[in-house]
């Protein structure tokens, strides 16, 4: 089910929120940057948790200033996916990280794309975020700090957290097919 959020100013850019999102869209330089380099892992794990906490705060100051924007439901989750996908890419080339879950993770974010700009470009329809997608991207996150920063006590972890990750982004992409389909039916 899509999070509804009131859009208070659709066309406003330029908002606190809006920059928040775009810093941590930013941050996925210097964050694979110092994943280079153990000796730079407190500076690897403090950037990762700015950009875990700026998914929550860019929301949170949109909705007490009262600057929901279109733009804003747009920017998030790409910040989202620049961080995600620049950890998990360079994870995966290094080994590690499973490739299979960064092409599942990859091909689940082109389809819900280009679907939804498809929708944009010939509805009003602006893509909601659902709540599979946002416990999709923290169980995500979490797994890529599990094998950046493996727990040796419980080495399953890193296999839970993988698997969870999978599940709620597969139950995502379905919520969203589901919401596409729907609209679909609409316009024809």
């Amino acid at each position: 089910m899509p999070i509804k959020t009131k859009i208070t100013d659709p066309t406003k850019i330029l908002t606190f929120a809006n920059m928040i999102s775009l810093g941590r869209a930013v941050l996925a330089v210097p964050i694979v940057y110092t994943l280079r380099d153990p000796s730079l892992g407190y500076i690897t794990f403090s950037l990762i948790v700015i950009a875990v906490l700026s998914d929550t705060l860019d929301g949170w100051f949109a909705r007490q200033a009262q600057e929901v924007t279109h733009f804003g439901k747009w920017i998030d989750p790409i910040a989202d996916f620049a961080c995600i996908l620049s950890v998990s890419s360079y994870l995966t080339l290094v080994g590690r990280f499973p490739g299979w879950f960064f092409i599942l993770y990859l091909s689940r974010y082109i389809t819900i794309a280009l679907t939804a700009i498809y929708f944009l470009n010939h509805t009003k329809f602006i893509l909601n975020a659902n709540w599979w997608g946002k416990w999709a991207a923290g169980i995500t996150s979490l797994a890529l700090l599990l094998h950046i920063w493996p727990w040796d006590a419980l080495p399953w972890t890193q296999d839970l957290a993988i698997y969870c990750a999978t599940f709620l982004l597969t139950v995502s992409w379905i919520s969203y097919i589901k919401t596409f389909s729907r609209l679909y039916k609409e316009i024809r």
